[in-house]
């Protein structure tokens, strides 16, 4: 009896099937194309795995135990970031010359980055909508939307390690973004001035959310400089459409406390 490889324990045939190009004949960087985008998805699916996990952790007022999962998602949004520097190296000639068998699909319509989004807060009924049609996406997406995000986790411990918190954040519609809380923002800073751990927390949510500021800011200029002012695949706006998302932070509260500092 043979024991498992590498290649059984992996899956790695099955894995190196799925770069499929369309392009006819085919075209060299739609191979590049294929393959950014799938390790994204991946990506996408550990950061989800790891954000979940701290949350638990949160929820069971053990935050200490979520440094890891957070040390190791920025690790990873770096790692997004510096995708798109081997996505660059792809002219826009080279991508137009397979843009057209991309057809409707865009990344707009990645389930998986509404999930985040919606985990971080940063929910829109709309993107229900769009993922109507999507058998996996849509229930998961349906979940995330109900569900508190990350920053409601985080919240609520303060409340429960005795830090003053409005009762109207407790009780909000968790379907909403969290916006910003002026009693929030109290707690926050008076956990600045006395509590070094959690201030060292809050940093790192801080951090992560600079983590996607980043990744959408370098993703704009990426498609910018890839396909200009034109529309976006999908019919999205493209360049407008991205931009409108950037300075938006998903813990608006943890950057208005900075000038009280």
């Amino acid at each position: 009896m043979t024991g498992m490889t590498y290649g059984d324990y992996l899956k790695i045939d099955e894995l190196l099937d799925l770069q499929q190009r369309r392009s006819d004949p085919p075209e060299h960087d739609e191979m590049l194309f294929i393959i950014i985008h799938q390790v994204y998805e991946l990506w996408f699916k550990e950061v989800l795995h790891e954000l979940d996990e701290l949350a638990e952790h949160l929820d069971d007022d053990r935050p200490s135990l979520g440094g890891h999962q957070l040390k190791r998602v920025l690790k990873i949004f770096k790692t997004l970031v510096s995708q798109l520097d081997v996505l660059e190296t792809m002219t826009p000639l080279e991508f137009t010359s397979f843009r057209s068998f991309l057809a409707s699909s865009s990344g707009f319509e990645s389930a998986q980055f509404r999930e985040l989004e919606f985990l971080l807060g940063l929910k829109d009924r709309h993107h229900l909508d769009r993922f109507v049609d999507d058998v996996r996406g849509h229930p998961r997406l349906i979940k995330r939307y109900g569900a508190p995000s990350l920053w409601d986790s985080f919240v609520r411990y303060l409340a429960r390690r005795g830090y003053e918190i409005p009762a109207g954040f407790l009780e909000r519609d968790l379907t909403e973004p969290p916006g910003e809380w002026a009693g929030v923002q109290a707690a926050l800073i008076h956990a600045y001035r006395t509590d070094p751990p959690l201030a060292a927390l809050c940093e790192s949510l801080t951090d992560l959310d600079e983590g996607l500021q980043e990744w959408r800011y370098r993703h704009v200029m990426m498609v910018q400089r890839t396909i200009g002012a034109k529309m976006g695949t999908g019919g999205s706006s493209g360049v407008d459409y991205l931009r409108s998302t950037l300075f938006r932070p998903a813990f608006p509260d943890l950057w208005a406390i900075r000038t009280e500092l």
